[in-house]
């Protein structure tokens, strides 16, 4: 049938009038349509712009950290001890890892290999609730890096980021000490000046693709402030001589640690601080505490024998006693309230020099009962005794020096030799400054520092001299410790031998342990370096400050002078010493 034949009048559907609310309903419709989907956009882009916009953000921009490069350690001659070397880390995006393709887990079997973890470690943190940024391994070498970058593993990235290295190694770690993975600082120097030396980081707002590849910068950029150096007193090359010797001695003498400390008079430097056991601060696997200890700072001990000498200074300070007063110190014993003070021999009468040469813990004992306990109180005190030495380093201890309302005679006589108070070898050291510089005791600083060093008067210039004269007898013929002589060069110290505690005594006469000390001064007219050092629990059969400490002192003292350009002031031969002499309390 053709289509002009039909008569569209005819049709019902087509006569009958639409109803006018229907077609204002959907007219209605429509424009509430437009309306909501104009309120949307409005609450979309003015009203909730804030939080869309941050999740926008969240899937695709990025605030990247620009590192800053951390300041280097340099010892006073310029010598790197610490400095900061551009590193690759590994992360990755977990969720564009295709953990379930097959190929893709054949890399990731790679990938745990070549960053030394095993497979399951791997999965573990692919599987870390942040989808779209883990780190992988950090501070990885660059070979690594390379094997790493060349699977082509997708979601698997590089950042560049900075290693710390520590090119004196094992010698120096006590003093550096180290840092962590983040860069901060956990033991010695990187520590006490982490946030001199951490700079300020910078940072760059980006927008990244999928791949993490970023598009187009937006913000402003600000840039990293690298940290400034840090100039230490350290001398690197006494140091690792130092270091060279204790090492020696605590494997010679059989011993379970040793420390030495070297300071300048002159400015209060710290020359060199030693500790062994010692650590790699590039390699901290399975590190113990007896490594990490700085034992020159953090360890207290009773010194014995070397305390001798202040309570000598306060009696001829006070004009108890002269140098050539007469002390009868019998047959080597000598009794105070019940307890009985002996010698390692007896040594009938002796001079008051005498008593510093033979290390008579008798005639120190009489000469101090001849005070007040107030009095040596108060030049143990200003001495430093029982404070925290002010050096900007971490762990310094005060040990202890008990009131002096609380002393017994007894007590009184044996803290006259050492033993009923402790110090560490930091401490000691710094106390025989007021015997090398005319009485004053000065200041010690960690850093680099040209000025001479201003002391606080504890003796007068003439007690100083009396004693350092009496110290180079102690190492002199005769003395107890003849072999801290060294070639060249005047010497003068004082050995000491002190008794562990062991629980609340000191353990049975064949079961006791023992600390070996010898802290002096070179050249003895006109000191200019201190150096104090400790051997604890030497085992070899050996174990008197004059014998497993001496010797180090001796060669600290001439490669140190020489290396200060100090011109030899004598000429020294070595001695034979006898195995009786080695002897000291």
């Amino acid at each position: 049938m053709s289509s002009r034949s039909i008569n569209y009048a005819s049709s019902p559907l087509l006569v009958s009038p639409t109803p006018v609310w229907r077609s204002k309903f959907i007219v209605a419709a429509i424009a509430l349509g437009f309306a909501g989907l104009a309120a949307r956009a409005t609450y979309i882009q003015v009203i909730a712009n804030a939080f869309f916009q941050k999740q926008g953000e969240v899937r695709f921009a990025r605030t990247l950290e620009l590192p800053a490069n951390r300041g280097r350690i340099l010892d006073r001659n310029g010598m790197i001890l610490a400095s900061s070397v551009p590193s690759p880390s590994i992360w990755a995006i977990p969720e564009d890892i295709e953990r379930d393709d097959p190929a893709q887990v054949a890399q990731l079997a790679k990938l745990a290999e070549l960053l030394e973890m095993p497979r399951a470690e791997l999965n573990k943190r692919l599987q870390d609730e942040d989808k779209t940024f883990v780190w992988l391994k950090r501070q990885v070498d660059d070979a690594v890096a390379q094997e790493v970058m060349a699977m082509g593993i997708k979601g698997v990235y590089q950042r560049k980021e900075y290693k710390r290295q520590y090119p004196e190694g094992e010698a120096a770690a006590h003093v550096v000490g180290f840092t962590n993975v983040e860069d901060i600082g956990q033991e010695g120097v990187e520590l006490t000046f982490n946030k001199d030396l951490a700079g300020h980081k910078g940072s760059r707002r980006v927008i990244k693709d999928r791949l993490g590849r970023v598009v187009e910068d937006v913000g402003e950029q600000i840039l990293p402030v690298d940290g400034p150096d840090l100039q230490l007193s350290i001398d690197s090359k006494v140091q690792f001589f130092a270091y060279q010797k204790l090492h020696d001695a605590v494997l010679q003498f059989k011993a379970k640690a040793g420390s030495v400390v070297v300071l300048d008079v002159v400015t209060g430097e710290v020359l060199a601080l030693a500790n062994y056991p010692s650590y790699v601060p590039a390699k901290r696997r399975n590190l113990t505490g007896e490594q990490l200890r700085n034992r020159a700072l953090t360890d207290t001990f009773e010194p014995g024998s070397v305390m001798k000498p202040f309570t000598i200074g306060l009696a001829l300070e006070t004009g108890r006693v002269t140098p050539q007063t007469i002390i009868d110190t019998g047959p080597g014993k000598f009794t105070i309230t019940g307890a009985t003070i002996s010698d390692s021999h007896p040594n009938g009468v002796l001079t008051v020099e005498g008593v510093i040469q033979k290390s008579s813990n008798i005639g120190t004992a009489k000469i101090a009962l001849r005070m007040q306990p107030r009095e040596m109180w108060e030049l143990f005190s200003s001495a430093g005794f029982g404070q925290k030495p002010q050096i900007s380093f971490p762990g310094a201890v005060s040990g202890r020096l008990r009131p002096y309302k609380t002393w017994r005679p007894i007590e009184q006589a044996t803290m006259s030799y050492g033993y009923g108070l402790s110090a560490s070898l930091f401490q000691m050291a710094r106390s025989y400054t007021v015997f090398s510089n005319e009485g004053k005791i000065i200041p010690v600083t960690m850093l680099k520092n040209s000025e001479k060093a201003v002391g606080v008067r504890v003796l007068s210039e003439k007690t100083a001299g009396q004693v350092r004269k009496m110290l180079q007898l102690a190492a002199g013929p005769g003395g107890t410790g003849q072999k801290a002589q060294t070639i060249g060069y005047s010497v003068g110290g004082k050995s000491g031998t002190a008794y562990k505690q062991v629980g609340k005594g000191y353990g049975s006469a064949g079961n006791r342990k023992y600390r070996g000390w010898f802290v002096g001064m070179a050249p003895i007219e006109q000191p200019r370096i201190i150096v104090g050092v400790m051997i604890d629990e030497p085992s070899s059969g050996q174990y008197f400050g004059g014998a497993v400490a001496a010797p180090v002192f001796s060669e600290v003292v001439q490669q140190t002078l020489r290396m200060m350009g100090v011109s030899p002031d004598m000429a020294v031969k070595p001695q034979i010493v006898s195995k009786a002499e080695e002897e000291v309390l």
